[in-house]
């Protein structure tokens, strides 16, 4: 462990650990003293806390000196950055029109009762987050539902609780 003191924000409390803050610390360190750097920093810091809340963009701004309307504007531009936590397995349900013909808002509803949760959220122990698309480009195989990179095809509301099951709720 490095001995090393990381002036981090304290609105964050303890939702990140040291080895986490540690990390953001050498990320920004690797960087330093490379311009137009903002991009890789984000995407790995993103890589080891999951999104890009407010506090960890303060940071960033503050140890690179780059001003916070300026992070601000590329993680909102950027739709691979996310404000948001998201789960480890990230569920995406098709809602076209040959997915939504065959029942994919059935699925969907079946989504938030077994997790809780609405379409844009994630489930507090950051297992799963859930949001609808409007093509997923399988229209062949409606409804369709993609965990991670795994295309579920023709899925009915009754298979979810069994396709969930098959990825590991640690």
């Amino acid at each position: 462990m490095l001995d090393v003191t990381i002036d981090k924000p304290t609105s964050i409390g303890d939702e990140f650990t040291q080895e986490q803050w540690y990390a953001i610390h050498r990320i920004i360190e690797k960087y330093s003293d490379k311009k137009g750097a903002l991009i890789p920093v984000l995407e790995e810091v993103q890589e080891i806390t999951g999104y890009l809340p407010e506090e960890i963009q303060r940071y960033i701004s503050r140890e690179m000196k780059i001003p916070l309307s300026r992070i601000y504007g590329v993680v909102t531009f950027y739709s691979f950055f996310t404000m948001k936590p998201r789960g480890k397995h990230q569920i995406r349900i098709c809602l076209g029109t040959a997915c939504h013909v065959r029942g994919s808002q059935r699925v969907v509803h079946e989504l938030e009762d077994l997790l809780h949760i609405k379409p844009g959220e994630c489930t507090c122990d950051r297992q799963f987050s859930l949001e609808t698309v409007r093509c997923l480009g399988a229209c062949g195989v409606a409804p369709v539902m993609v965990v991670d990179e795994h295309l579920h095809k023709q899925v009915k509301s009754e298979k979810v609780e069994a396709i969930l099951n098959t990825y590991n709720r640690e």
